[in-house]
């Protein structure tokens, strides 16, 4: 990994196209129209937080749910760089949907496994269509480069209540377990917008490739959910920031808005300056496995120890400028805070991301 760009490597790509802000616009009117923050308030404590029809609109309607896939496997043909912008907006709005475990890191797995046989393009052109749901049945702390240790029930499995399909990584490969054929019970999580559950997939199922060829696709989707999970953290802090700016603009004291005293614009005017180290980071990640750029899991490992610390202070300064009414239930400074502190630490911990940095450039890790 030397990070340098090769001759007949192109330069990464930070800026969005014209397509990609299109994406953007429809994505956040979808959410603004049938997912604001009320109304996600008003699911969390329902025991399933996912509105009805969102999935349907954002997968089917405009078609998110098959970025991945090429046109020829009934996708859309796209790439990372378009998930990542649908991510952005996800996060944007704390929307409890299981877009990066199924349309991310579900499919990336298939896609590495094309060759494999019907079985597996014929779940890709499902999951693409939004017909079905697939999660990898793994530990949402799992990070990339570490094989999940096949055991008879995993705990911590994200967006397990919503699938259809699981993905099981066993001893002798990785095998198709249909929901209805798995035991799955339900825990309560820190962030009540990303359900986890207890999943007993049993022994049955389809066998989609062999162990070798089954943990290489495992490891490939875990890299692309850790990639494009930046994205997401990079949304969330957006509005985090957007909205403190607003609310200090709006309250005032002495004779004065709140934002106007130096302390509180320095600390605005710092998590300014970190979200655009956060936005190139995450683009350079989204790109980088669009291209599939050599360097592709170093510019994760960035990505993910950079944006992971700045989604939760982005959401501790939420709380904290927002004084007494960010304590409470009602605002949805809560709904983020939770889902940074729950980020930070699904698909690698910023310190395991950190000593992946340091392997790749070839220094020691800090002892």
């Amino acid at each position: 990994m030397s990070g340098r760009t090769e001759p007949d490597q192109q330069p990464l790509d930070l800026l969005h196209s014209e397509t990609e802000e299109e994406l953007r616009a429809a994505v956040r009117a979808l959410l603004t129209d049938k997912a604001g923050h009320r109304e996600v308030l008003g699911r969390t404590g329902t025991g399933s937080p996912y509105v009805p029809g969102l999935w349907k609109a954002l997968a089917t309607g405009i078609g998110a749910a098959g970025l991945l896939v090429p046109e020829r496997l009934g996708g859309q043909g796209a790439s990372h760089r378009e998930a990542a912008v649908v991510l952005e907006e996800l996060g944007r709005a704390v929307t409890p949907l299981p877009y990066l475990t199924s349309a991310v890191v579900a499919t990336e797995t298939l896609l590495a496994l094309v060759t494999e046989g019907e079985a597996v393009t014929g779940l890709l052109a499902d999951l693409a269509s939004g017909r079905t749901v697939a999660v990898l049945a793994v530990p949402l702390g799992t990070a990339p480069g570490r094989d999940p240790v096949p055991a008879p029930s995993v705990a911590g499995v994200a967006d397990a209540v919503a699938a259809d399909v699981f993905l099981v990584p066993r001893a002798d490969g990785l095998y198709a377990v249909p929901a209805g054929e798995a035991g799955i019970e339900p825990q309560v999580p820190l962030d009540l917008t990303r359900p986890l559950a207890v999943v007993t997939p049993g022994d049955g199922g389809i066998r989609l490739a062999g162990a070798g060829a089954g943990g290489a696709a495992v490891r490939r989707g875990l890299l692309a959910g850790a990639g494009l999970l930046a994205s997401e953290q990079l949304g969330l802090a957006e509005w985090c920031l957007a909205e403190t700016v607003r609310h200090t603009r709006e309250r005032h004291q002495f004779n004065r808005p709140v934002g106007s005293f130096q302390a509180l614009k320095h600390r605005m005017a710092q998590l300014w300056l970190d979200l655009v180290g956060a936005r190139a980071a995450a683009r350079a990640a989204a790109d980088a496995l669009a291209g599939g750029h050599p360097d592709a899991p170093l510019l994760v490992a960035v990505a993910q120890a950079y944006c992971s610390k700045t989604a939760v202070r982005a959401a501790e300064e939420c709380v904290q400028l927002h004084g007494g009414i960010g304590m409470t239930w009602e605002h949805p400074a809560h709904l983020a805070l939770k889902r940074a502190k729950s980020a930070s630490i699904a698909l690698g911990s910023p310190g395991h991301h950190q000593d992946t940095v340091a392997t790749l450039m070839y220094l020691a890790p800090p002892g």
